[in-house]
């Protein structure tokens, strides 16, 4: 009798975890596609927003994986020529495009960045996803009408494609009076402690595009 149930036990628990299993395979993908601001440079595995926005999914209860599928030192031309093959093999639900800091850094087309985005945003929109721009801005030094131009093309590739948009990735961060003890000393890479403020500006927009 107590083998009986034992073993009745042991596939009651299987059936549970295969279901368990199960909807974790139908929970709809996030893939996030970025740069090192989100590729966990320079800190501990875990610590950045990506991982954090798994935690946070799971604490809410919402059904949902994230993939990240960021690169450090990616450029929006290497995310374009990436994305096709992520967007097969995932075949995500949202995806975040979080590119253009190493654009502007390397002194490339302004054009050429805008025309990377729409062309990331219009193929992702074409699989069947939703799509979230990241946009940043670049620090003083690089010139007014420069920094102006990079900080609004995100919202132009967004409002001509119908995405949705972050308009500042590091707000809370870079601009805050003493921002230099949340960058690590490279004075680019944002610490451990600053990604649940970069989270927290993600989050909001990234929670009303899945179920």
């Amino acid at each position: 009798m107590l083998r009986r149930h034992f073993i009745r036990s042991v596939l009651w628990a299987a059936a549970l975890g295969a279901s368990a299993a199960g909807h974790a395979a139908d929970a709809p993908k996030v893939l996030v596609v970025g740069d090192s601001l989100s590729a966990e440079y320079g800190l501990a595995r875990g610590t950045g927003w990506v991982a954090l926005l798994t935690q946070k999914l799971q604490a809410d209860k919402v059904p949902a994986q994230v993939v990240n599928a960021s690169i450090s030192g990616d450029t929006t031309a290497g995310g374009r020529a990436r994305l096709p093959a992520l967007l097969k093999t995932h075949q995500p639900k949202v995806v975040v495009i979080e590119l253009g800091s190493n654009d502007a850094l390397r002194g490339l087309s302004l054009q050429a960045t805008q025309a990377n985005l729409t062309a990331m945003t219009q193929a992702a929109q074409q699989a069947g996803a939703k799509v979230l721009l990241i946009g940043m801005q670049m620090p003083p030094n690089y010139g007014a009408a420069y920094g102006k131009q990079f900080s609004d093309l995100f919202g132009q590739v967004a409002k001509a494609n119908g995405a949705a948009l972050v308009p500042f990735m590091l707000k809370g961060v870079a601009d805050q009076a003493d921002a230099l003890k949340l960058f690590q000393a490279d004075r680019i890479h944002p610490t451990a402690e600053a990604h649940p403020t970069i989270l927290a500006n993600i989050y909001p927009s990234l929670r009303k595009m899945l179920p």
